[in-house]
């Protein structure tokens, strides 16, 4: 059984219908991160799309980038925003800002305390939640503020 960090019933996180995502995702499975990266001005972009932010291609692929960032922003979240989770709060999820890939910004869950002091710029880095029993079969994406 897998450790969590967030209570049991939230929906399962899949790639979008159109797959647009798909490597996003299978990267979190094997302890890696993977973001989406123009192939003609060579630009980072989150969250995935068809086409380039920049320089409007279509030419678009998926990078491994170290899985390390900066707290740009966080909230304790108090109220419970699905039935799961009623019991169970505070939680901090966290924007983090990723410098090595032209400081985009993604979403996650900041593990440790939850009444932790959180000063912006912190360090961190992901922490891959495997929910290897599960069907089907994902990975979250965490975070934890470097020692």
């Amino acid at each position: 059984m897998s450790v969590t960090y967030l209570n049991t019933g939230l929906p399962k996180p899949v790639p979008a219908p159109d797959g647009l995502d798909a490597p996003f995702w299978k990267g979190l499975q094997e302890n890696k991160l993977f973001i989406q990266r123009c192939s003609s001005c060579h630009r980072w972009q989150w969250g995935p799309e068809w086409i380039c932010h920049r320089c409007h291609s279509f030419d678009l692929g998926f990078e491994e980038v170290e899985p390390r960032g900066l707290i740009y922003s966080h909230e304790r979240v108090w109220h419970p925003v699905h039935p799961a989770l009623k019991d169970q709060g505070p939680y901090i999820v966290v924007l983090v800002e990723m410098p090595q890939a032209d400081n985009i910004r993604i979403v996650g869950n900041l593990l440790g305390d939850p009444e932790q002091t959180i000063p912006i710029g912190s360090e961190v880095t992901a922490r891959f939640e495997h929910h290897k029993d599960e069907d089907p079969v994902y990975t979250l994406l965490q975070w934890q503020i470097e020692s």
